[in-house]
């Protein structure tokens, strides 16, 4: 029904750039606030605290993450030191007695060989003493 107000559409579409160019022409040649106003002072002081703040922290947080960090390997060093150290005692003791079953293990092969040249001895003992038949009944 534009055509009894005697609008056309090329003039409705022209008031209506107007009308959006007159809206960004009005918000970009006012400032979105006044640098000076003690509130955006104030707003910016605490953001700027804040930001600071959380880079301390963050600073902090690194150093202690740091810190956890050669903490931690240390502590790995020394449970390794010490299962190393368990490790070598327990071969040491290993050793140990494989050397005292080893010394047992000869020292029972060594009887045993006496046991048998003792009885390899009595033998021919026996066997010199026996006489033969003729001498028995003769």
């Amino acid at each position: 029904m534009s055509f009894i107000n005697g609008n056309s559409f090329a003039d409705r579409q022209a008031a209506a750039a107007k009308a959006r160019k007159a809206l960004a022409e009005k918000f970009l040649t006012t400032a979105k606030y006044d640098p000076a106003d003690p509130a955006v002072v104030e707003r910016e002081a605490r953001r700027k605290a804040i930001l600071e703040a959380r880079v301390i922290r963050d600073a902090e947080r690194a150093k202690r993450r740091i810190e956890q960090a050669a903490a931690e390997a240390a502590r790995k060093a020394r449970e390794e030191a010490a299962r190393e150290e368990q490790l070598r005692l327990e071969a040491l003791a290993r050793e140990a007695e494989e050397a005292r079953s080893r010394e047992e293990t000869e020292r029972l092969e060594f009887e045993k060989k006496l046991e048998r040249d003792a009885r390899y001895a009595a033998r021919k003992e026996r066997k010199k003493k026996k006489k033969t038949a003729a001498e028995r009944w003769g």
